[in-house]
């Protein structure tokens, strides 16, 4: 094993940047290229044909047979001019990745290529082998996957990819689009009507995402001598380097030559398939690194985040990299996260979440602004269970990552407007947009300030136009929390218009009406307010006092999903029915337990196997070399310590491991998901990880580096 991890650090050492060849100067001639949708349908449809899809994809529609078959003949032709000979239904099941089966657009009957509209629209995937939560039986086999046109199909290799939802033979959802869909379809609905107080004119309202996404790369030797790594997705074993992120000399630094090479290539690939992306930098920890893309539509810009990971992925194999997204890979340092940065946009262009100089568009502002602070406040622990995950409760709370504790943070501008609110109804914003910084340098320009600061351990941030919603995991699918969220919110509004509506019934003016809802609102909802440090243990305290939920484990958190508020906000607006919900949970469970048993697995195997056969080879080393010193008279007892520390360790692994097993045979017994998960919670990872862990670490100091089996941090960290 030594001998692996030193041949993989050199052959990381050897390799060179492959830089690729672009296309053209410009991203714009490419942008889209292997992308098909409203455009290109745009292009090769007739016009009445094409009227009839953008209507059906803007209203939510369902597209008749003969405009099916016209989109289908189109996309073939498409597709037999770029080179595919496949189709496939892309849909999201409910394992955290993408799925796809691949069919031939070649007919062997009819010799010639075919593709009908029924093809295009629907497919039947065999349902049995996916996570179904108990909806479906092992034998009962069929599904069905049915065409998003709202969101681009794509080619991805020869395949044509088409997006789809998934769902059971007896219609519940077995995927992470279908509740999304919905939950986009209710807050569009609620959100339109509490705009028509101020606009008649605006007639619908979209939900925009823009998902910044945060992610480590090493080189692909390195990664492939890490058991842990390859099984897991984490290191469970690794002293901490002796330079980390401490110097914060990584963060916007200068981007490693062959890490620039892939970033190219992957953004290449992106932008052919229509994915904006825009930003990249380096991150704070080493090895650490992020991209980020324009605002798109939710729907679109959760099909596109997961795409672009695949992407990543398989670029990164080319250039033999291998790009990690699990939200702790590695310890003591900064976690991986996925920043969604959300909004709604009115079909006249406005931001609903923009301050503007206008009382009334102020007024509209505040009214969105107001209500999303009180619909987290409402339903803080449904967005807690949306973002929990295995990976994700290594990350909360640790190195810069947003704590378990969901709150909002709005910026001291915007607080002494909701006071003001609050206390007076007057809703004047006299700054907003218009505030400067003179720095008394002749060379640079003064600087417009935003109406609010950073708070980069909030989990939910105002941002000056958006909300940012921190705490989501960086392996995981958006569309969860987003489902969640946009729920959540259009609960708000109606309940929010309902209680306008009934004031105005009995004679009160619109605008008083709206201003003394939302100052209720706003005392309702402050104790989710918070502008502080999420990680300093006062804010721990403060909010148990205010009666914030901090739930720091999955098994526990996902139980919000099933309380009765939950059970009636997300069947209300049919996004997912309580026997959904059930499934889900069941899932999610299952999925904790499995990902808990296999880290458990590989610590069992690495410490058994690799740490202490090493180290007890080391330490015989060092006993012959202790009576070597006694037989010259030459004072051994610094060897006898250091022989005495290394059993120690020994005995502090292997009891710890053995224990572990022990107690996993136990809880493996359990035949109750949620009890099961909460036991692989307490009795195994928390009780004997970091135990465990602490005695290997230390073995790593003492055992000599020649003999260390596992690549250590300082190689997977720094060697690019």
């Amino acid at each position: 094993m030594a001998n692996l991890r030193f041949s993989a650090v050199q052959e990381a050492g050897s390799r060179q940047p492959q830089f690729p060849e672009f296309p053209s100067n410009k991203v714009s001639d490419y942008f889209g290229s292997t992308s098909f949708g409203v455009p290109q349908m745009q292009a090769m449809l007739a016009p009445e044909v094409y009227k009839e899809v953008k209507y059906c994809i803007d209203k939510g529609k369902k597209i008749s047979p003969d405009a099916a078959n016209a989109v289908a003949a189109a996309v073939k032709a498409w597709a037999i001019e770029n080179g595919i000979t496949h189709y496939t239904h892309w849909f999201q099941p409910l394992t955290g990745a993408t799925a796809e089966k691949h069919d031939s657009f070649f007919d062997s009957i009819s010799g010639i290529e075919k593709f009908k509209g029924s093809a295009l629209v629907q497919q039947e995937p065999d349902a049995s082998s996916f996570p179904s939560g108990g909806i479906r039986q092992t034998f009962e086999a069929r599904g069905y996957t049915a065409w998003d046109p709202s969101s681009p199909m794509f080619k991805w290799g020869t395949t044509l990819c088409i997006p789809t939802i998934f769902v059971s033979y007896t219609g519940e959802a077995l995927d992470v689009k279908a509740p999304l869909l919905k939950a986009l379809e209710a807050v569009d609905k609620a959100a339109t009507k509490v705009c028509k107080y101020f606009d008649r004119n605006i007639s619908k309202v979209t939900a925009s995402l823009g998902c910044e996404q945060e992610y480590f790369v090493i080189d692909k030797a390195l990664f492939n001598a890490r058991p842990d790594l390859v099984m897991s997705g984490r290191t469970v074993f690794g002293h901490a380097p002796a330079r980390g992120q401490q110097l914060d000399d990584h963060y916007f630094g200068s981007i490693p030559r062959r890490v620039y090479a892939f970033m190219q290539e992957f953004e290449q690939e992106c932008h052919k398939l229509g994915i904006p992306v825009t930003t990249r930098h380096n991150e704070v920890a080493p090895s650490q690194f992020e991209v980020a893309p324009l605002f798109e539509e939710v729907n679109v810009a959760t099909d596109h985040n997961m795409l672009m990971m695949d992407v990543m992925r398989r670029v990164a194999d080319r250039h033999e990299l291998t790009v990690l997204f699990h939200e702790k890979p590695f310890a003591e340092i900064n976690g991986t996260g996925k920043h969604n940065n959300w909004s709604l946009i009115t079909n006249t262009g406005v931001n609903l979440f923009q301050p503007s100089s206008s009382a009334r568009e102020n007024l509209l502002f505040l009214t969105f602004f107001v209500n999303t602070i009180a619909a987290v406040h409402r339903y803080a622990d449904i967005l807690r269970a949306s973002i929990a995950s295995s990976g994700n409760d290594f990350r909360l709370g640790a190195n810069e990552a947003p704590p378990a504790i969901i709150s909002v943070f709005i910026g001291s501008q915007l607080t002494s407007v909701l006071d003001e609110l609050e206390s007076h109804g007057n809703v004047k914003i006299e700054k907003g947009d218009n505030m400067y910084m003179k720095l008394g340098i002749d060379k640079i320009p003064e600087i417009i300030l935003d109406n609010t600061d950073r708070n980069r351990t909030s989990p939910f941030a105002f941002t000056g136009n958006k909300f940012e919603f921190r705490a989501v995991g960086g392996n995981a699918n958006v569309g969860l929390p987003m489902t969640a969220l946009n729920t959540i919110i259009a609960k708000q509004l109606n309940d929010f218009k309902e209680e306008v509506d009934a004031l105005i019934a009995k004679g009160k003016e619109k605008r008083l009406a709206i201003i003394d809802v939302l100052r209720k609102l706003i005392k309702e909802s402050k104790n989710v307010r918070f502008e502080g440090d999420n990680y300093s243990e006062d804010w721990v305290v403060e909010a148990e006092k205010r009666g914030l939920p901090n739930v720091k484990d999955t098994p526990e958190a996902l139980d919000a999903f099933l309380t009765k508020k939950s059970i009636e906000v997300f069947s209300e607006y049919n996004v997912l029915s309580e026997r959904e919900l059930e499934a889900r949970n069941e899932i999610l469970w299952e999925n904790y337990i499995m990902k808990v048993q296999i880290e458990s697995r590989v610590m069992g195997d690495l410490a058994l196997n690799h740490v202490i056969p090493t180290a007890v080879k080391y330490q015989m080393k060092l006993i012959d070399a202790a009576k070597g010193l006694k037989e010259i008279g030459v004072d051994n007892s610094s060897n006898v310590n250091v022989i005495s520390k290394i059993t120690e360790h020994i005995d502090g692994v292997k009891n710890g491991v053995l224990d572990m097993i022990e107690e996993r045979k136990r809880v493996n017994k359990i035949e109750d998901s949620r009890e099961k998960a909460i036991e692989y919670c307490h009795s195994i990872k928390h009780k004997y990880f970091d135990k465990i862990r602490y005695h290997v670490d230390k073995l790593e100091l003492f055992v000599d580096d020649e003999d260390w089996p596992l690549v250590k941090y300082r190689e997977m960290l720094f060697v690019h």
